[in-house]
């Protein structure tokens, strides 16, 4: 493609390519099926939920390569016994064994049933946004990468950079071979006024109040959402985020469960708000 007829940044936002549901498009085996791998993928981001903090901050550790996503196999946090195949059948077997270990009837977290069943609920919506094909495929990646962000950052402060990395390359490789309803140059341009918005955020408010204001991790988030929803919709995807986090602030603060040092995690914020750009096309303008 020649640049001459490259899409122009000063286009109407809304002929940027967002797409209409196909309800009617998408058969009942589809759904089903969509639902199977949400479920499977659910359980494998509960994986990456647990597992990715613990290798972060054992990095330096000289025994780092005994814990990864795959060594040691699955196990039960509380009495540590490895955990059969029917033990890690997703949600059925939450369900079954009445949310505890069958070995040492300690209660299972209700985080493990909950991300698998919002992964496939996020993998349903995904076709019936795209109906049924590869987008839908890359739409599910968007929102499996983007739930795993939230999770690990409203329980760690952490933004592990080989999700937020993944999130950018693939946004942006998926834009470049039409798999994602933005252009490339909205995508690109996204990419870039995203990092480059919260560094000069952080930039001042580090100047002004002393200390740091926001984790590079945030940075890097929005960098990846910029390159899903593109440019036009980056400036009310961040408005979203930070009106809500500032609400969310303000009540923690008059509950009086905010902490002495005033800090809460940003990136569930800016999740939210990219799946409500990404699923309802919001942008500047029409």
């Amino acid at each position: 493609m020649a640049p001459t007829e490259w899409p122009q940044l000063w286009m109407s936002p809304g002929i940027m390519g967002w797409v209409q549901p196909h309800f009617a498009e998408v058969s009942a085996w589809q759904m089903g099926l969509f639902a199977l791998l949400g479920l499977v993928f659910g359980s494998f981001l509960n994986v990456l939920i647990h597992r990715l903090p613990e290798m972060i901050l054992k990095a330096d550790e000289q025994d780092r390569a005994a814990f990864n996503l795959s060594t040691p196999p699955s196990h039960c946090p509380h009495c540590l016994q490895a955990l059969a195949w029917h033990e890690l059948i997703p949600v059925l077997s939450y369900a079954w064994y009445k949310a505890r270990c069958r070995h040492c009837l300690q209660p299972i977290a209700m985080r493990y049933p909950m991300v698998e069943l919002l992964t496939a609920a996020l993998f349903c919506a995904c076709l019936l946004k795209f109906g049924f094909g590869l987008s839908a495929l890359m739409g599910s990646f968007f929102c499996a990468a983007l739930l795993a962000l939230a999770w690990i950052d409203a329980e760690t402060f952490l933004l592990p950079d080989m999700l937020t990395q993944a999130l950018l390359w693939v946004g942006l490789i998926g834009s470049a071979v039409s798999l994602t309803p933005v252009p490339l140059l909205h995508s690109l341009s996204g990419a870039v006024l995203g990092y480059g918005l919260l560094w000069l955020v952080s930039w001042g408010f580090e100047c002004l109040a002393g200390k740091e204001g926001m984790g590079q991790g945030d940075l890097k988030l929005l960098a990846g959402l910029g390159a899903w929803v593109g440019v036009w919709s980056l400036l009310p995807l961040l408005l979203l985020a930070s009106v809500s986090g500032l609400i969310f602030g303000v009540v923690q603060k008059m509950r009086g469960q905010l902490g002495h040092n005033g800090h809460f995690a940003f990136g569930p914020f800016l999740a939210l708000s990219g799946f409500a750009c990404f699923f309802l096309g919001i942008s500047m303008g029409a």
